[in-house]
């Protein structure tokens, strides 16, 4: 079974170019990352993946000067695969003196053990290296970039999200135990008739048709959705643009039984309708 490109990585290059943080970022995108596997065992990794000893989908390799004779012996592994798999392999560098700012900050040595300055070490490597930076596929310069810009690269070359590949959840919630700690996007429909106050309606929740019916069929209701529906159709290319993974959208009422509860369901069934992995927690409906 023949990993497709962009689902199978390789992250390597120089140290303190932020190879971990483009670990962590990758995870978030659905890749089983591997840090600092030596790369006499990527052929055996493959071929334990063929044989479907684990099932992994997406899969990046971040490997370094860290392992011994890395230098020498990666070029000829990768050439090796290469006859059968398609790695994408990305190579990481960064300037000297953003290097050697990041090893102060961090206040991490340099994996190189020799008895060199830091800029000896990282002139060093970068020569060692200079082969492996030819092979690769994409060479990634962070010197000038934050996180969330290597978030929007990586997304951008490799990722290429489907609209179901962004995790919605969805959470109703009443006022008076609090917005859910994890919400990126809050709405507030409190402004909309409370189904409390009607007679026959108080006991029942937003997932009964009467409840429903009754939220739904208040005009305010109807432009509600609708201005609703506009503004996620709006954000949600926008996120998945971003490499975002998971999405919470609360709903909030005073109870969070009734009116909530009814337009949670109206978002979750439009976002399905749309493609987008989505779900519904009713969180306080039975409070």
């Amino acid at each position: 079974m023949k990993m497709k490109q962009d689902r199978f990585l390789i992250v390597t290059g120089m140290s303190g170019s932020g190879k971990t943080v483009a670990s962590r970022i990758l995870e978030d995108f659905g890749y089983y990352c591997v840090d600092n596997l030596p790369a006499k065992l990527i052929p055996i990794f493959i071929n334990l993946r063929k044989k479907r000893e684990f099932e992994i989908d997406k899969v990046a390799l971040i490997i370094d000067i860290r392992e011994a004779n890395f230098s020498t012996e990666f070029p000829k592994i990768l050439k090796s695969i290469r006859e059968n798999e398609l790695p994408r392999v990305i190579f990481m560098e960064a300037s000297d003196e953003v290097i050697v700012k990041r090893f102060s900050e961090s206040r991490r040595p340099h994996p190189l053990k020799r008895k060199h300055s830091i800029w000896e070490k990282i002139e060093l490597e970068r020569k060692s290296l200079e082969e492996i930076r030819n092979l690769a596929d994409d060479v990634i310069d962070t010197t000038t970039i934050k996180v969330t810009e290597l978030r929007k690269i990586l997304a951008k070359r490799f990722v290429k999200k489907a609209k179901g590949d962004i995790q919605i959840v969805i959470i109703s919630f009443g006022y008076r135990y609090g917005i859910p700690v994890d919400s990126d996007l809050v709405f507030d429909v409190r402004f909309l008739p409370n189904p409390y106050y009607v007679e026959g309606l108080r006991d029942k929740t937003g997932e009964n048709k009467s409840v429903r019916d009754y939220v739904l069929n208040f005009p305010g209701t109807k432009v509600l959705l609708k201005q609703l529906f506009m503004f996620i159709d709006y954000l949600m290319p926008n996120f998945v643009a971003e490499g975002k993974s998971y999405l919470t959208i609360s709903i909030g009422c005073t109870g969070g039984k009734h009116r909530s509860v009814t337009i949670a369901n109206e978002l979750r069934d439009h976002l399905v309708g749309n493609k987008f992995s989505s779900q519904v927690n009713h969180k306080d409906i039975y409070k």
